[in-house]
């Protein structure tokens, strides 16, 4: 199963950073998520601007995908980088062939679930107008939203398989024509999750197209076996350097053990720091 990794540098310099970089954790997680989908059988594509394309490979990285292709533009095409932080992922996702999995960074699957002909998603996520709001909230420049059912719940798209091209080019059409047309606010929250997760619960819907998730939304922060998700783990892991540490810990043994060819990676992220 082909699967992409996505990495879009605009939001981090619409915020005033002007290298890329990662957090040490973060590529631990990066690595295994790549390494892991490889080793069950798959290929994994990072698809990404060209800053994170000479980032990867001057650091070292690029080995850790089949490919690393630049398929975002910086500006993520005229996108306001800073209301739709994850604009990258429906642009990179509009460049590939479906069937594909689409996997956060900071997710790996280590066991990969059934695909069939259902959207496959992380979870389901509750309604709610603090986070998602009706349709009437959102002010748009000429593009008219179909008549989508508001009462379909949300797809997590930590993980997001798509089955065809049919209903992978018609939900990043719709997601990328809101994004463009979208007038410029201050919400940073509900105008992008509308976008990449509201948007695929009702393409979805619309088209008639089974849903399935990974996840229950009760059980999230239960042990996994199948799947490990960073989470607010990332932010608990910079105020905690001792949770920081042992996760790092773990994740080099985790290489050592399962990827020793790969064990190299450590050395480049601990000279990072």
């Amino acid at each position: 199963m082909q699967a992409i990794h996505i990495a879009s540098s605009a939001p981090a310099f619409a915020k005033g950073k002007t290298a890329v970089s990662a957090e040490d954790f973060d590529l631990y997680c990066t690595a295994l998520s790549a390494l892991q989908w490889r080793k069950n059988g798959g290929k994994i594509t990072m698809c990404c601007d060209s800053r994170y394309a000479e980032y990867y490979r001057e650091i070292g990285f690029a080995d850790v995908w089949d490919e690393i292709r630049v398929c975002i533009a910086d500006d993520l095409e005229g996108i306001n980088p800073l209301m739709f932080w994850a604009g990258g992922k429906l642009l990179a996702l509009r460049e590939v062939s479906a069937p594909v999995a689409m996997i956060d960074t900071d997710f790996i699957v280590w066991k990969n679930p059934p695909f069939g002909s259902e959207i496959i998603a992380a979870h389901r996520e509750d309604i709610s107008d603090g986070i998602y709001p009706p349709l009437s909230f959102f002010k748009t420049r000429g593009h008219v939203i179909p008549d989508f059912s508001e009462t379909e719940k949300p797809l997590n798209t930590a993980f997001l398989y798509l089955p065809d091209n049919d209903i992978k080019e018609f939900y990043t059409s719709q997601a990328i024509a809101f994004m463009k047309s979208a007038e410029d606010a201050d919400d940073f929250l509900k105008y992008m999750v509308f976008a990449e997760q509201r948007m695929i619960a009702m393409c979805a819907d619309y088209t008639g197209t089974p849903v399935k998730t990974l996840l229950d939304k009760d059980s999230l922060f239960r042990p996994q076996d199948d799947f490990t998700h960073l989470w607010g783990a990332k932010q608990a892991m910079r105020d905690n350097r001792e949770l920081r540490a042992d996760f790092v810990a773990k994740c080099r043994a985790r290489l050592k053990s399962d990827f020793p060819e790969y064990l190299y990676l450590a050395e480049i992220i601990s000279e990072l720091k």
